[in-house]
C-alpha cells in the first residue's frame, strides 16, 4: 500500500507539472507489485481520473487541430494493441517498455529534432494508441515527437492530457470487453485516489515555480533507472 501511494504521488506530480510521466513512471513500478493486467488497468483508471480533473482547468490551452489528428491516428493503434495486451508474455512486455524508455531518453538527451507534419501527427497517435491498449503507456512516442518538434510546455501539457482522456477511456473499454477486469484493480485505484489528487495539486504549484530544465533532469534520471531495471528483471 505504501509503495502504491508513493508511485501514484510521484507519477501524478510529474504528469500534472510536465504533461507526461504518469504512465512512464507508474506502469513499470506497478508491474513490480501487481499482475500485468491489473497493473495496466490501475494505471489507466487513475490516468482517466487525472486527465478528467485537469482538462477543465487547461482546456483553453489545447491545440484542437493537433488533438483531432492524434485521436484519428490512435483508432487503428488501439485495435492492434488489444491483441498484444491479451497474448504477449509479461517478460516480453517489460523488455519492450524498458528498451523503449531507454531509447526515448537517449534521443531526447541528445536533442533529436524533427519537423511536425499532418502525417507524423497521425503516426504518433497510432503508435501511442497501440501502446495504450497493450501496455498502458501512451506517452513515449508523444514525448519524443513533441520534444523533437519543439512544442512549448503549455501546449504539450494541455494537448496530451486531452488526448489521454480519450485514448485511456477507449482503451479501458476495450480491455474490459475483451479481457475482463478484476476487483483488485478497482479497489487499488480507489485507495490511490488521495495520493493522486495530492500529486495533482503539488504538480500545479511546481508547474508555475520550477523551471522546465529541472523537470527534464529529474525525468531523465527516473526514466533511465526505470528502463534499466525493467530490462534487467525481464531476463
Amino acid at each position: 500500500m505504501i509503495i502504491l501511494v508513493l508511485i501514484v504521488l510521484v507519477a501524478s506530480l510529474l504528469q500534472t507539472s510536465t504533461g507526461y510521466g504518469f504512465s512512464i513512471i507508474g506502469t513499470p513500478f506497478l508491474l513490480l507489485i501487481y499482475p500485468v493486467h491489473t497493473a495496466i488497468q490501475i494505471n489507466i483508471i487513475l490516468s482517466i481520473c487525472l486527465s478528467a480533473f485537469m482538462i477543465f482547468k487547461i482546456r483553453k490551452e489545447v491545440d484542437n487541430s493537433l488533438l483531432i489528428r492524434l485521436i484519428k491516428g490512435s483508432i487503428m493503434g488501439l485495435v492492434l494493441g488489444i491483441f498484444v495486451y491479451l497474448y504477449l508474455d509479461i517478460r516480453v512486455l517489460k523488455m519492450i517498455v524498458g528498451a523503449l524508455i531507454l531509447v526515448l531518453t537517449v534521443l531526447i538527451i541528445f536533442k533529436l529534432t524533427m519537423d511536425r507534419t499532418r502525417n507524423k501527427d497521425f503516426l504518433t497517435g497510432g503508435i501511442s494508441g497501440l501502446l495504450t491498449t497493450s501496455i498502458g503507456v501512451p506517452g513515449p512516442p508523444m514525448l519524443l515527437y513533441f520534444s523533437g518538434a519543439g512544442i512549448d510546455k503549455t501546449t504539450l501539457r494541455s494537448t496530451t492530457l486531452a488526448y489521454y482522456l480519450f485514448v485511456y477511456f477507449a482503451s479501458l473499454v476495450m480491455q474490459i470487453s475483451f479481457g475482463g477486469t478484476s476487483k483488485e484493480a478497482w479497489v487499488s485505484s480507489f485507495l490511490a485516489m488521495l495520493p493522486l489528487f495530492a500529486g495533482i495539486l503539488l504538480g500545479q504549484l511546481l508547474f508555475k515555480w520550477i523551471s522546465q530544465k529541472t523537470f527534464r533532469i529529474i525525468t531523465y534520471v527516473i526514466l533511465i533507472f526505470t528502463g534499466i531495471y525493467l530490462l534487467v528483471t525481464s531476463f
